[in-house]
């Protein structure tokens, strides 16, 4: 189901961004091109300033509004009171669709239900798969966090592997949190969650590195963000633990890391795909009124990166498409 919803949603993205062209094949450039910004397209999402993966998510989007001749704005912001006010503005603004990540969802709702509740087309991304139908939304873009765990978990327990240290790098987050329930729930695997401030990488590998010293029998360290890979990574160097590191959301570091042995794998949620098919999928929406997704999540993951692709997506990767 997930498979095919996600391949729908793929084809419409390059449906609309073949809009230029008309259904007899003839050139429709001139008068019967559609005017450029016809469609204004508002993305708030939990990202703060600078995260590397939330700049892919940002790119996509705006990717998605050159490509298809749509006006998109970005604004981010991981308190869910000032992506509430971020929403109300777009409202006001009259946007004609709405593209939102709901880490807290309970904290964006009358927000996301007041847009609904004005006409104005929602999808979710990346986070609040389990509740986007809920609140009115079309679909939801991006991966499941159950299931990326899930296969995160068994990749883990095919290594041998059996005591993961989770690392949850923002408090409240649920994808994040559901990440290491999930992971604790793995058979043949114990797993335990540590809490840091990921705003003070300084700050996250030294907890990581006590943690390690106190917990000899830890032999994987599971992150799910890159910038904390790669603490993870120094804190194992650090304390000459014996521990591997796997990471989500890789970027160019995290690759190399890989090809050298120091990452076993990343959990790659495509988040430049993400911010496309979300632009895309609302403008479907705004501009001809069709509904993508059948009330099922739109899946951009878990792809898995390794020793053996690696080399392959590396351009990808360090191109930020990937």
């Amino acid at each position: 189901m997930k498979r095919s919803v996600a391949i729908v949603a793929a084809g419409a993205a390059l449906v609309l961004g073949l809009a230029g062209c008309s259904g007899t094949g003839q050139d429709s450039s001139g008068s019967a091109e559609k005017p450029a910004d016809d469609i204004k397209i508002a993305v708030v999402t939990h990202s703060p300033a600078g995260d590397p993966f939330w700049d892919k998510v940002k790119s996509g989007a705006e990717q998605a509004g050159t490509d298809l001749s749509i006006a998109v704005s970005y604004q981010g912001d991981n308190d869910p009171v000032k992506q509430s006010q971020f929403i109300a503005s777009a409202i006001a603004d009259g946007v004609d669709g709405l593209v939102v990540s709901m880490a807290n969802p309970d904290g964006v709702r009358d927000a996301i239900e007041d847009a609904t509740a004005a006409g104005i087309p929602v999808v979710t991304i990346n986070a609040g798969a389990d509740r986007f139908a809920e609140f009115g939304a079309i679909t939801h873009v991006g991966q499941d966090a159950t299931t990326a765990a899930q296969q995160s978990g068994e990749r883990l327990v095919e290594a041998g592997k059996k005591s993961a240290l989770c690392v949850v790098q923002e408090a409240g987050n649920t994808y994040l949190e559901t990440t290491c329930k999930v992971l604790a729930e793995t058979a043949g695997l114990e797993s335990t969650t540590l809490q840091v401030d990921g705003t003070n990488l300084a700050d996250v590998q030294s907890t990581i590195s006590s943690s390690l010293q106190a917990n000899p029998s830890v032999d994987v360290v599971v992150t799910i963000n890159s910038d904390i890979g790669q603490a993870a990574t120094q804190a194992v160097e650090q304390t000459g633990s014996s521990a591997v590191v796997t990471t989500y959301n890789p970027n160019a570091d995290t690759i190399q890391a890989i090809i050298d042995g120091k990452i076993l794998f990343a959990v790659d949620q495509q988040g430049f795909s993400q911010g496309y098919v979300g632009v895309s999928t609302v403008a479907l929406a705004a501009r001809y009124g069709n509904l993508l997704g059948g009330g099922q999540a739109v899946s951009t993951g878990p792809t898995f990166i390794d020793a053996d692709n690696a080399d392959t997506v590396e351009k990808w990767i360090t191109e930020g498409t990937r």
